[in-house]
């Protein structure tokens, strides 16, 4: 019995498995917050109406649509009237505003809808919706690119983009939906700086394109 009880001492405990290895950590995709803009915005309408946009479409004061430098064009922003808290969505499709210290000029429509005609000004948040691919980021250095054309049949762009194609590398045809209709836009960049732009602009008028240096 005794030569059982040493036998039963000095026997070593059973050795237990290791512990799994803990499962390597996975990034949580964390939300990208919606770039925002707070400002001053005012309105244009009249004076403008019928005029081409920066975009290459034609202005309508009661389409709604905006002139911001702050986003790209073809932008969908939402533009907040903090003093009422009324929004409305809106397509950048020109430059401005006008006057220094003023985010953003909406059209004679988007103004009627946010409430702020008859003051002509309201303090806004504007929050990006959407982008044109490609396009710098909101805050991003702004860009300059050269636009030789604007068509609403995409078999011209194509042509005109395979001529310019044939002397520069960086030519292609960006497409804008603006006032319900669909434009092809032949350009040629971005460029980093403005003369670089119109250095390019400059060498490609022998081609007889009225080419257009525009702000991104």
């Amino acid at each position: 019995m005794s030569a059982i009880f040493a036998a039963c001492a000095t026997s070593q405990p059973a050795q237990l498995p290791p512990p799994p290895p803990s499962p390597p950590e996975v990034a949580v995709p964390r939300a990208t917050p919606t770039p925002a803009v707070v400002g001053m915005a005012s309105w244009y309408g009249p004076g403008f109406h019928g005029r081409k946009t920066s975009a290459g479409s034609y202005y309508n004061q009661e389409d709604l649509t905006a002139a911001s430098i702050e986003f790209p064009l073809g932008s969908r922003v939402m533009v907040t009237n903090l003093d009422n808290g009324r929004s409305v969505e809106v397509t950048i499709t020109d430059r401005g505003p006008f006057k220094k210290g003023r985010k953003i000029d909406l059209s004679h429509k988007a103004a009627r809808v946010i409430g702020m005609l008859d003051q002509g000004t309201a303090h806004v948040r504007i929050s990006l919706i959407s982008k044109p691919r490609g396009t710098r980021e909101v805050g991003a250095p702004l860009r300059y690119v050269v636009q030789a054309g604007s068509f609403s049949e995409q078999q011209n762009a194509e042509q005109l983009r395979s001529k310019l194609a044939a002397y520069y590398p960086d030519v292609h045809i960006d497409q804008l939906d603006a006032d319900h209709r669909h434009y092809y836009r032949v350009r040629m960049g971005a460029f980093a700086t403005r003369s670089a732009a119109e250095a390019r602009a400059s060498d490609s008028a022998r081609f007889g394109f009225p080419a257009v240096i525009i702000t991104e």
